[in-house]
């Protein structure tokens, strides 16, 4: 498999806190990489400074071999990154499939470019509108809850709903690679395992996600490979199945 992702040397200062601390991490195209560890251990930090919202003091970030560190979110977008961050953020005032719709306005800019340039404007416009409503309803498939409330407001949603409708807004926009902040947190357990079940099902489709956990067993159990930070450096990685058999690391790093 071909690397998608690449950070090297990456170090993340807060003022005169510095938050991560010369990282290295490598993820494989079509895989689930997960980073864990403890609260401070720098996790958000790190996937923040992927997406850019976090600038980065020094370091490398590669994406597909090119050098993405420090760009703008959009222009990440644009080549196909898109996040689910922590708390969801989900626009109040708009309607649940609003909500989704605002995930797909990269689509006909990367239509534009992919497209013939003697193609018309209206042609431009009837393929993005084509691959958006596509892309809607695999959403909606994947998440029929979503369906069910297309016309409710997106405020009125359970937290696990308004999780969804989070991690469906980022898949609006094609990602190549889909990172997920957090998707579990403060959610019920069922409600956790139908999260981790649809993160499953969207990786299996081709897109490589990299996650941000707490909850070390259920992303253990679907992640091929894992990361584990503890106060900004890299304490130990290896492919999940090895580290669950590990019950003296689960215990001092993962909560175990």
């Amino acid at each position: 498999m071909s690397v998608i992702l690449e950070i090297k040397d990456l170090i993340v200062d807060y003022g005169i806190i510095r938050a991560i601390k010369g990282i290295n991490l490598k993820i494989e195209e079509g895989t689930i990489v997960a980073i864990l560890g403890a609260n401070g251990a720098g996790k958000t930090s790190t996937i923040r400074t992927v997406n850019g919202i976090v600038k980065a003091k020094s370091g490398k970030i590669l994406y597909n071999g090119e050098n993405i560190t420090n760009f703008e979110p959009y222009k990440l977008a644009q080549r196909g990154i898109f996040q689910s961050p922590e708390g969801r953020l989900i626009l109040r005032g708009l309607t649940v499939e609003e909500n989704l719709l605002v995930g797909a306005y990269t689509l006909k800019s990367n239509i534009t470019e992919s497209t013939n340039p003697d193609d018309t404007v209206e042609k431009v416009r009837k393929s993005a509108r084509s691959v958006r409503n596509e892309t809607l309803a695999e959403v909606y498939k994947l998440f029929p809850v979503l369906q069910e409330r297309r016309k409710q407001q997106a405020s009125t949603l359970s937290g696990g709903e308004q999780q969804m409708l989070a991690i469906g807004r980022a898949l609006m926009g094609k990602p190549k690679l889909l990172l997920l902040d957090e998707p579990s947190l403060g959610l019920a357990p069922l409600i956790v395992q139908e999260i981790f079940k649809a993160i499953q099902t969207i990786a299996s489709q081709g897109t490589t996600i990299l996650i941000v956990e707490q909850n070390a067993y259920q992303t253990l159990k679907i992640a091929d490979y894992v990361y584990v930070l503890e106060l900004g450096k890299v304490k130990t990685e290896g492919k999940s199945a090895d580290l669950l058999k590990d019950d003296q690391l689960v215990k001092a790093y993962l909560g175990g």
